[in-house]
């Protein structure tokens, strides 16, 4: 027999409003997600940090045929409150409200019934085991009572609940396993390479009658493999709606500038500021692309030129950075970009030690990735900390993904490397760390090569 859907409407990574920091991913993995497996339902959550929030047609089914819902009220995010009146439109009952402590609601959700969940300073839950038994306690009173928890239906007489025909809800549980399935065949694929990413591509059909988060999952995939080109085609193919998100035009412009059209990249994230404000993505993409050009203007012997664009570059990386301080990714570049100019730029010493703190509390949160100790092991190869260098560096080779990832940093280094020998400074900690990364990055090639011959 299959487990009951319970669909999840959050919002996703961290937020910060009025001071507070709240990090959603910790709360569905240390909460959420725990509640809805002790009590043997199967989640489904939204694609909104995926897709940028779009409301499509997998969305409102989840929303009105998953027999239950677990929806996230801090903060007042608007595709959730839209989602959850949805919901109570849809569906007398099965909708259970959470938030975090301390948050004030907006007066028309008020008096509904909600569970507070706690938190620590940094955002993380500080009492995860005891606050998802309590929202499983409250998930199990939900399966079996069934009493009625949309305002909509507790107010107005005679209202009755959408019908929705019993083979509605069968397709619709066939195609959540498709989704399933076609996701865990591209985490297969991933691993072996082009050809079979392309074969799962080939399996979805039409992309446009694809799940966004299908979609997207293919997106990325692709850009596992560095297929700048495979990337570029399958937006083109998206249709509008998805194509014209925040998150796809991103990595659009992301793809474009590694296959060298640059010029179309700029566009796209210029237009993206104008239209959506600066953010650190995209500040931080668009400072890839200067930092692409400067490097071959520079190795052209363009010095005017090259001048101009590691300026340009670094701008864009702080702007980034300053648009979020807790992305530390557009931090780390800008430092790193001010140490090879012809002067050091004195920008440098205000930032560092901020871009720091940021790194230091994404680690202390628990989860780091990859690109946390990166940036940890490039700050420790700017300020000459080899022991902190040395923790960094095996720290990051553990959690690597891609062979791009280490690429990336071995880069950087390189290019602090060089900046610093013709100041007559010697590293050699910086050295040892470049030839590692690349090394790594040559030995997850093979490794996927032989995978994909097997």
């Amino acid at each position: 027999m299959p487990r009951p859907l319970c669909f999840i409407a959050m919002p996703f990574g961290q937020k910060t409003a009025e001071g507070r920091i709240v990090d959603f991913n910790s709360v569905w993995h240390e909460i959420i997600a725990k509640a809805i497996s002790a009590v043997g339902m199967e989640s489904l959550r939204a694609d909104e940090e995926q897709a940028g929030g779009i409301i499509h047609k997998p969305m409102f089914e989840r929303l009105v045929l998953c027999e239950f819902a677990v929806v996230d009220l801090t903060f007042a995010n608007a595709n959730v409150f839209y989602e959850l009146g949805v919901r109570h439109a849809a569906r007398p009952q099965t909708s259970v409200l959470i938030m975090a402590d301390n948050v004030r609601l907006p007066f028309d959700v008020a008096m509904l019934r909600t569970l507070p969940y706690r938190l620590g300073s940094d955002g993380v839950p500080s009492h995860g085991e005891e606050d998802s038994e309590r929202l499983a306690a409250l998930l199990r009173e939900c399966r079996k009572a069934r009493a009625k928890d949309s305002p909509l239906f507790q107010l107005l007489d005679g209202i009755t609940p959408l019908s929705v025909p019993s083979d509605k809800t069968d397709v619709f549980r066939e195609q959540v396993g498709y989704s399933k399935r076609m996701k865990a065949e591209l985490a297969r694929a991933r691993k072996s390479g082009r050809d079979a990413i392309n074969e799962v591509r080939k399996a979805l059909g039409e992309i446009e009658d694809v799940e966004s988060g299908v979609a997207i999952d293919l997106l990325l995939s692709y850009r596992a493999i560095s297929d700048w080109p495979g990337m570029i085609d399958l937006v083109s193919d998206m249709p509008e709606a998805l194509s014209s998100t925040v998150m796809v035009q991103e990595q659009y412009a992301f793809a474009l500038n590694r296959a060298g059209r640059g010029d179309d990249a700029e566009r796209i994230l210029l237009e993206l500021i104008d239209a959506r404000g600066p953010s650190s993505e995209t500040l931080g993409i668009l400072g890839r692309v200067y930092k692409d050009r400067w490097e071959v203007a520079a190795k052209s012997g363009e010095t005017v030129r090259a001048r101009v664009l590691l300026k340009k570059a670094i701008d864009a990386y702080r702007r980034g950075f300053e648009a979020d301080w807790r992305d530390h990714y557009p931090g780390i570049n800008a430092v790193t970009l001010m140490e090879l100019s012809d002067v050091p730029d004195t920008e440098q010493a205000r930032i560092l030690p901020v871009v720091s703190y940021s790194v230091e509390r994404r680690i202390a949160a628990g989860r780091p990735d990859y690109w946390d100790w990166a940036t940890l092991l490039e700050l420790a190869v700017l300020t000459m900390d080899r022991a902190t260098g040395e923790r960094a560096l095996g720290e990051a080779l553990t959690v690597m993904r891609e062979s791009w990832e280490p690429r990336t940093t071995a880069r950087n280094l390189k290019l602090i490397r060089e900046a610093r020998t013709k100041r007559g400074k010697d590293f050699p900690f910086a050295s040892m760390a470049e030839d590692t990364l690349q090394s790594e990055a040559e030995k997850h090639d093979d490794q996927s090569k032989c995978q994909s011959m097997e």
